[in-house]
């Protein structure tokens, strides 16, 4: 107890974690503390050094790097700390990669997220979670891209060498990067609503509940992607004839949009020219835009009417009517507006 005692008086920003008063979290003076609490790192004074060291470089490099916490254990579960020389090993690892691209370290530098710029200076990060085994088997690598993120490893390789892997994808995902850039700036998108690195679809207006999806293979990215046209299908029959019948006039030298506009022989609405709420319809059932990250995408056919109705909304709202009626995953009935025919697949909840 008097040694808890002692150590709290030198050390007043750490606080106990348990009755018996053998683990601490907090903040410590690392180069002038008492005897017990060096007697505690004797074994760590060299790593507590560089680790300081570092420290202060990236709190004057990039203010942003926050040293979080140092916690002191005093209980047998000390035994699965890491001996010193794995963070020295650690720390000459990042010292050779540079503490520049650290954007972050998690505490007992179990996980780290460092920060990479592709050739056209946007931004990306790739968190790596570090095993108690590391180097001796692959860290777990994680990042925002459209494909999967394999990391060749092996037991004498180094955190360099998944940074420069990692680089490399991102400069093969460039034209890539590119097409999907050009289809956000230049279209209103729909769906995802906020797209991110790792979408490979995009849902373009192309008028009041009409539009196209499109999913690019991020490998191939100049090839035709899967198209798909949404919207009443008196507006969408012309529009799939003509991208049936323009097929042949993709050209691989341009962009994905160039050569769906040419294709369907049409404008895309941009934010130059239209505002995005003209665009917004609202479901006719709940009169809202979005329901659970989903759009009205269910048109009523009737060029006199073409309301929009949410897929889930139509199909609860036709189910509860007599007069409607059921065959495999379609359920046929009449417009909530217009009583016209109308008909909606089967709602599958999402897993």
């Amino acid at each position: 107890m008097s040694d808890s005692s002692s150590l709290v008086r030198e050390s007043p920003l750490l606080l106990p974690q348990n009755k018996e008063k053998t683990v601490y979290d907090g903040f410590i003076t690392l180069l002038q503390c008492c005897w017990r609490l060096k007697q505690l790192l004797r074994d760590y004074q060299n790593i507590i050094k560089q680790v300081t060291h570092h420290i202060k470089c990236c709190l004057r490099n990039r203010p942003t790097v926050i040293l979080q916490e140092v916690a002191v254990k005093k209980s047998p579960e000390s035994r699965s700390v890491p001996p010193p020389q794995y963070y020295a090993g650690l720390i000459a690892e990042l010292d050779s990669l540079g503490w520049d691209k650290v954007l972050f370290i998690a505490t007992e530098l179990s996980m780290l997220r460092l920060g990479a710029k592709d050739s056209s200076s946007r931004q990306h990060a790739i968190t790596v979670r570090l095993g108690p085994k590391y180097p001796a088997e692959a860290p777990e690598c994680s990042a925002d891209l459209p494909v999967p993120l394999v990391v060749g490893w092996t037991p004498q390789s180094t955190l360099a060498n998944v940074y420069s892997q990692f680089v490399a994808l991102l400069e093969s995902l460039e034209e890539f990067w590119a097409m999907m850039d050009e289809i956000d700036e230049k279209t209103w998108i729909l769906e995802p609503e906020k797209p991110t690195r790792g979408d490979t679809m995009r849902r373009i207006v192309i008028g009041n509940n009409v539009s196209i999806k499109l999913e690019v293979d991020p490998r191939y990215p100049s090839m035709l992607p899967e198209c798909c046209l949404l919207g009443a299908e008196h507006v969408v029959t012309p529009l799939r004839s003509r991208l049936n019948a323009n097929m042949h006039l993709w050209n691989p030298e341009c962009s994905v949009l160039q050569n769906v506009k040419e294709m369907l022989e049409i404008e895309f609405p941009s934010p130059a020219t239209h505002e995005k709420s003209s665009f917004s319809m609202e479901c006719g059932i709940c009169y809202s835009h979005r329901l659970q990250s989903a759009i009205p995408d269910q048109v009523c056919n009737d060029p006199r009417c073409g309301q929009a109705f949410h897929q889930g909304c139509l199909y609860e709202w036709l189910r509860g009517l007599p007069s409607s009626r059921q065959s495999f995953s379609m359920v046929f009935g009449e417009c909530p507006y217009c009583s016209k025919p109308i008909t909606v697949k089967m709602a599958v909840p999402k897993p």
